[in-house]
């Protein structure tokens, strides 16, 4: 039975019993073992390089329209290429860079700072990245052999319809999208269960960080927010092109501002999918530099639930220049200036902070407070534009895309760099170049701005967004050229951070366990972790358990060194319930993603793909699930012998 005893340095089990605990949780060595792992830090940083590959090209994407548009009349891309190259910048950043970034992150680091060896189901989080991989090389070649979708990463209807998108291209879309769903959807579930059901114990929910909060708030979003698109993309535009329904022909009875509705109602909350965990990495990273508790706790976790909420009532304020009756339209203008007072909340929080602590402006920091700058910047305009008579005259200008961008870049990628700074010891070991990372962050910040700024005024010049040139006449060369020259300096900066981890992961400082003096629990064991995380599941005894430790504090023992055993707790309170043995490693989450792959992308050809894919599936799901050992992997503590 799992019990508590008091903390000793040297730890509670034998010599022998932590090296059975080693070899029981350690992954497999080479090729093979690389293919079935389903350690969740293995999965994770493989999402993460994954995901960072897929934003070095992003941005280069961009890097290229901003190149075809630094002069009028340019003949760097024709219009198809331009179309091929802008839709791929916006579906690589937000379906294969922004979300799976995030959950990527959270995958690493919720089982450390909750206080858990893995992930709640393994198999189906390796089932997740597999998946994505699957969609993102598919999208991708499919770009390389000129069938890149062409659409927008919005792909409205008509213009994505049988009618104007002739050939493949946007069935690779669709059917990308789907990919990339799955995958979100999987790792949802994995935060929520393993967030909810093996926290360590005495860790209740108000003694939850706020990182972890803003991961599950976001997780419950993913699960509301996605299957709209999914749906709308490929059982709804997918089966108008491929079969002949007409949900978006209004010749036959469909709308094609239904598409819009249903985009929307997933597009909005993905903003706040790529920003509430942002504002978790801000709030787990200002107390560490600031040198004291975060002023406001639960005023913060209120926040994050209320921008959750709210977050679905916004989407019309992308439609108000579609004929929407304008009673609608003033709810959804008031709801779009209502969500802005969570964030005012945290960014109050936030500032109270710092003002009250002692700071150290480190790189992660230097972050922090240029995502505070850039947020309320993106903000700013975010409100005016919430305003239907200005709304009107600003849609589809480039002052959409300046506050796109500063609300993504600034809301959404400084924080991730902040985190990156931040973690980055606790993923390799090593501590990341300061006297670098505070180039790498003036030159970033200064190039965003340098980049963006100018384009407020070029949508108020009249400048339409989606155009491939532009007249000389229209006098908006030089601030085109201005923001091409501020690209250069984001593409220096993200050089320069490549640049810099290299040199750590080479010949960096080692980082020990808490080179920060921070306060979460992933910071309580070596850096990089162990295979098993922890030894031993400490006891949680406050808000921030490592800073409010006392000396003997307890942790938890009794679980089997050559098991792979986590602790169950209560939802409410984090009381200890019962031990779970998860299964090992395995190829059938691979399998089974290949069979995905299978079906989807021959889907585009046949509808019979989607007949044939179950049984494809069958056996590996089969073997997948089929019980290895006779008793059972749930032992309750009342089950026991005393």
């Amino acid at each position: 039975m799992a019990s508590t005893e008091a903390h000793v340095p040297a730890g509670l089990l034998t010599p022998a019993e932590r090296e059975l605990m080693e070899r029981t949780w350690r992954p497999r060595g080479g090729v093979w073992g690389w293919l079935i792992a389903t350690d969740h830090k293995s999965i994770a940083k493989r999402y993460v390089i994954t995901a960072f590959v897929f934003f070095l090209l992003g941005g280069i994407e961009a890097f290229v329209i901003r190149l075809q548009l630094a002069r009028p009349e340019n003949h760097l891309l024709g219009p198809d290429q331009y179309n091929q190259i802008f839709t791929m910048h916006g579906t690589t950043m937000m379906f294969l860079f922004g979300v799976p970034i995030q959950l990527a992150v959270a995958l690493y680091l919720v089982p450390l700072m909750v206080g858990t060896r893995n992930v709640a189901f393994p198999r189906l989080n390796a089932l997740g990245y597999w998946t994505y991989l699957i969609g993102g090389l598919f999208l991708y070649a499919a770009f390389f052999l000129n069938t890149g979708p062409d659409a927008g990463w919005f792909a409205y209807v008509p213009l994505s319809g049988p009618q104007f998108g002739a050939g493949k291209r946007v069935d690779v879309w669709a059917q990308m999208v789907t990919f990339t769903e799955i995958a979100a959807l999987t790792a949802a579930v994995e935060i929520i269960v393993t967030v909810l059901k093996q926290r360590a114990p005495g860790m209740s929910l108000n003694r939850i960080p706020i990182y972890v909060w803003s991961v599950l708030v976001t997780s419950f979003l993913v699960l509301f927010a996605m299957p709209s698109v999914a749906l709308a993309s490929t059982a709804m535009l997918a089966m108008d092109r491929l079969v002949g329904t007409h949900f978006f022909n209004p010749a036959e009875g469909g709308d094609p501002l239904l598409w819009q509705h249903l985009f929307w109602f997933f597009g909005h909350p993905e903003v706040y999918i790529m920003f509430l965990p942002a504002t978790g990495y801000v709030s787990d990273i200002i107390p560490v530099f600031a040198r004291r508790k975060m002023v406001g706790h639960t005023a913060l976790v209120i926040s994050l639930v209320a921008t959750g909420f709210v977050s679905f009532g916004l989407w019309v304020h992308h439609m108000f220049t579609t004929g929407l009756p304008q009673l609608g339209q003033s709810f959804f203008t008031g709801a779009s200036l209502m969500i802005a007072i969570p964030s005012g909340v945290q960014i109050f929080c936030w500032i109270a902070t710092l003002w009250a602590g002692r700071p150290r402006f480190d790189t992660p920091l230097l972050y922090v407070i240029g995502f505070i700058v850039l947020f309320v910047c993106g903000g700013i305009t975010g409100v005016m534009i919430a305003s239907v008579p200005f709304d009107q005259q600003a849609h589809d200008t480039y002052f959409i895309v300046a506050h796109l961008h500063y609300v993504q870049m600034g809301a959404f990628v400084f924080p991730l760099f902040a985190a990156f700074y931040y973690w980055f010891p606790k993923l390799t070991g090593r501590m990341l170049s300061e006297r670098l990372g505070k180039w790498n962050f003036w030159l970033f910040f200064i190039g965003v701005n340098v980049t963006f700024f100018p384009q407020h005024f070029l949508g108020l010049m009249g400048m339409t967004r989606r155009v491939y040139t532009y007249l000389p006449e229209t006098g908006w060369g030089p601030l085109n050229l201005l923001s091409t020259a501020g690209a250069v300096m984001i593409a220096a900066s993200v050089a320069l951070f490549l640049a810099n981890v290299a040199r750590s992961l080479a010949a960096g400082v080692p980082a020990g366990a808490d080179p920060w003096g921070a306060h979460t629990l992933e910071w309580d064991t070596a850096s990089p972790p162990p295979p098993y995380n922890f030894a031993h599941i400490p006891v949680v005894e406050g808000l921030y358990p490592l800073w409010e430790r006392a000396p003997g504090a307890p942790v938890v023992t009794g679980m089997a060194p050559g098991r792979r055993q986590v602790l169950v707790t209560s939802v409410m309170d984090a009381e200890p319930e019962s031990l779970y043995e998860h299964p090992g490693p395995t190829i059938w989450p691979l399998v089974v993603a290949l069979a995905i792959g299978v079906t989807f992308i021959a889907g585009i050809f046949t509808p019979w793909a989607f007949l044939i894919g179950p049984a494809l599936m069958f056996a590996p799901l089969v073997l997948w699930f089929w019980p290895k050992r006779k008793e059972p992997r749930e032992r309750s503590f009342a089950e026991e012998p005393a």
